[in-house]
């Protein structure tokens, strides 16, 4: 089992950031920056490219940390953020960009290389989760979410799946071909996003993956646009979501 080591802290706009190691896989945790009550605790997903401190992951623990009150969490997935790359992972990318500047279909390229990348991270992810939970002001036994958008799908519909101790969870933009088979263990509540217009993930197939959740209460969030005009409300919405799951009420950040 490994242990957390937190390298930084830091605080700033009602939040605590706090870099951490686990098992040598960096992530960061966000908390309030008054009080240290037990709350809730959302693990969340970055995107393809990304990494664990990009703006959309910092606005998006912003919105749950000041709003709501929780804990908000995320790792560098393989071969992002601060951890290398392989010679597999630039092989991969060398070839999704080729397809790209051909205008040709992303998926084929996508699908498996973010299967790779879930079988590598769903047991960081759960390692990362054991740790933080023995911390005081998150426990054993708090409520926990998870949200992951495009990669942070990939990867997340495995983790939920594999994990009971995450109870609601919000995804979308995603191919479902690696996934479906995980969503039809999900049974937690669901919200589910999706660009109507999609030029990389065509519509059906986003609506597959969303069909596949076997949850009994899940929403479909469909928006008008293209793949990178995902609109920042559903950052919103998906905090609402999670006060309603998580026992904590919204609050205007601050």
């Amino acid at each position: 089992m490994h242990s957390l080591q937190f390298t930084t802290e830091s605080s700033s706009n009602g939040m605590v950031e706090r870099d951490f190691t686990v098992g040598g896989v960096p992530g960061v945790l966000w908390s309030p920056a008054s009080g240290a009550d037990r709350a809730p605790l959302v693990l969340m997903g970055h995107g393809g490219g990304a990494h664990k401190k990009h703006p959309a992951m910092a606005g998006r623990a912003h919105l749950l940390v000041t709003g709501c009150g929780f804990h908000a969490a995320v790792i560098d997935a393989p071969g992002h953020g601060d951890r290398p790359r392989t010679a597999y992972d630039e092989r991969e990318i060398a070839e999704l960009r080729k397809a790209q500047a051909a205008g040709e279909p992303e998926g084929p390229i996508v699908v498996p290389y973010n299967a790779r990348l879930a079988e590598l991270a769903v047991p960081e992810y759960r390692a990362t989760l054991d740790a933080l939970q023995e911390l005081p002001e998150i426990g054993a036994e708090g409520p926990v979410g998870y949200v992951g958008i495009g990669l942070g799908t990939a990867i997340g519909v495995p983790l939920v799946a594999a994990e009971p101790r995450i109870t609601a969870a919000v995804f979308g933009m995603m191919w479902p071909d690696a996934l479906v088979g995980a969503a039809r263990q999900i049974t937690v509540p669901v919200e589910f996003a999706l660009q109507w217009d999609d030029e990389r993930i065509p519509r059906q197939a986003g609506l597959a993956l969303f069909d596949a959740f076997a949850s009994k209460e899940k929403t479909l969030h469909a928006n008008a646009g293209k793949h990178v005009e995902w609109p920042r409300f559903e950052a919103d919405s998906a905090t609402r979501f999670f006060a309603r799951h998580l026992g904590r009420a919204v609050t205007s950040p601050a």
